[in-house]
């Protein structure tokens, strides 16, 4: 597992970014003690798109209009 330096990593984030994508985690340290973690982003598979199908959706015939209690603030 990679280690490097606050300082560096502040200066060389994109390339970093890059490399946690390619290589997984890389840990941050600050006067050589860990403090944090990068790491690429897990999806866990409950926002996937088109999650909802098969589900029941109702999508009420007025939907679009204008609700009667903010009238006053149109």
């Amino acid at each position: 597992m990679k280690t490097i330096g606050l300082f560096e990593a502040k200066t060389h984030l994109a390339t970093l970014v890059d490399q946690v994508q390619e290589e997984g985690k890389i840990i941050l340290t600050r006067r050589g003690k860990p403090v944090a973690e990068l790491r690429p982003v897990e999806s866990n598979g409950s926002r996937k798109f088109g999650a909802s199908k098969g589900c029941l959706l109702y999508m009420a015939p007025d939907f679009n209009e204008p609700i009667e209690d903010f009238k006053d603030y149109q």
